[in-house]
């Protein structure tokens, strides 16, 4: 399609690419979606081997709203000759290296998803009244204009490692997102930490106890969270993942969100119970007949420093409750210590005209639309970057649709996609 495009993407993960297959079928619409990666990835380094989905796979970018749509899993099961495989696993929770082959037919099907283009800055062209952004391409080393009414980000986020570990990373210290990339790094370790205690972090610890015994290795596991909790997930407790909840919490005054969403933390920085018991189930047939396990198990410990010695790498720790310190000697970690927004540099040009809010956050309205100055016409869109305005659900792989829809029904000033009024059983507010 020719310039100006009605939607200019700048991303391509799970969150833009859904918001890509919605826009394919309209005919009204034209779209283009930009990431600067040679082709389609989801978290590669944490592919393990047995690990599910926590989202049903009715959580595919499509579904939830429009079922017909044949970029639906299920469409690509069909594609595959795996429906009736399939249909006999009677599976909710697919596989995730699944999910990742899913993702990436689809990305290589969508014209609209160009691979190895990076967006260096975007700017507003106040004479022609459209976004122009300066696209470089990696192979060619060429950068290209391309003008477009509306510009949607969906960058993702980026792993975060506590302060004390960040002069240590390397083969011995690194992220969970590395897991997979690093294994050769973990063989001859003696002593072997894993940091935090949300479902990457019980994924790598439940792998490396099922290894143990090939590796010989002693195995650590610690977290600053009060418990290796199970996520929430009863009923009623995921219809905090709907859009009725979400329309709720933006309504809340905005120092009422800020202390919500840590309080929160089993609704998304949890374990499922899947994993939890797995691990219990592990641990448990390894003490028969007075089998030992040379493991350890610690909430309430935060690490506040850490060294690189001749014996290994050193870990001050502080239990919280007792408020005591403890000294861990070890030879490698992994800190599953969760992900964040990534700043996006490219809105640099645009920064006089974003409105944002006393801590420095975007402004974002009802429809994921950025707050600009009203001299700006076209509007800039956020995936994955509302946790402050939207509540728990931002970062769901179940909501990623919704807000898609809502996104292309906002920018064509339609309704494309027609969004149920009610999700929930449970009144939200008075």
């Amino acid at each position: 399609m020719s310039e100006p495009y009605d939607v200019l993407g700048i991303g391509i993960g799970p969150f833009n690419l859904s918001l890509a297959a919605l826009a394919e079928p309209l005919p009204d619409v034209s779209a283009v979606f930009f990431d600067g990666r040679p082709g389609f990835s989801w978290h590669p380094g944490m592919l393990i081997e047995g690990a599910t989905l926590q989202v049903p796979f009715l959580a595919d970018l499509v579904t939830l709203v429009d079922p017909r749509s044949r970029w639906s899993f299920l469409s690509y099961l069909q594609q595959h000759d795996r429906l009736f495989p399939f249909y006999f696993a009677e599976r909710f929770h697919v596989p995730r290296v699944e999910y990742d082959d899913y993702l990436r037919w689809v990305a290589e099907s969508l014209p609209s998803c160009r691979f190895g283009r990076q967006v260096e800055s975007i700017s507003w062209d106040a004479a022609e009244q459209l976004f122009v952004a300066e696209v470089h391409d990696v192979l060619t080393a060429r950068t290209t204009l391309v003008r477009a009414r509306n510009a949607v980000v969906g960058v993702g986020t980026e792993p975060v490692v506590p302060s004390p570990l960040r002069p240590l990373l390397g083969k011995e210290v690194f992220h969970s997102a590395e897991f997979l990339d690093r294994q050769e790094s973990l063989r001859g370790a003696q002593d072997v930490t894993v940091l935090g205690s949300g479902q990457s972090g019980a994924e790598v610890f439940l792998d490396l106890l099922r290894h143990q015994r090939d590796g010989g290795y002693r195995l650590r596991w610690l977290t600053k969270a009060p418990a290796f909790a199970p996520m929430e997930y009863s009923k009623l407790g995921l219809e905090h993942f709907t859009p009725e909840y979400t329309r709720y919490f933006r309504s809340l005054p905005e120092p009422v969100r800020d202390a919500l969403v840590p309080a929160q933390w089993q609704l998304y920085k949890a374990i499922d119970a899947e994993t939890i018991d797995a691990i219990h189930s592990e641990l448990y047939e390894r003490t028969v007949a007075g089998g030992s396990v040379p493991v350890t198990m610690s909430p309430n410990v935060e690490v506040v420093g850490a060294s690189r010695g001749s014996e290994g790498i050193t870990l001050a720790c502080r239990e919280l409750l007792q408020d005591r310190e403890i000294s861990v000697l070890t030879d490698r970690v992994v800190a599953a210590t969760g992900y964040a927004a990534r700043p996006p540099e490219f809105l640099a040009p645009l920064e006089s005209v974003i409105h944002r809010d006393a801590a420095g956050r975007f402004r974002i309205d009802a429809d994921y639309r950025v707050e600009l100055d009203d001299g700006v016409t076209g509007g800039i869109y956020v995936q994955n970057a509302e946790l402050h305005t939207h509540g728990v659900g931002t970062p769901d792989l179940g909501l990623g649709a919704h807000r898609a829809a809502t996104i292309l029904n906002a920018l064509t000033g339609a309704e494309p996609y027609r969004l149920p009024s009610q999700t929930a059983f449970t009144t939200f507010g008075v």
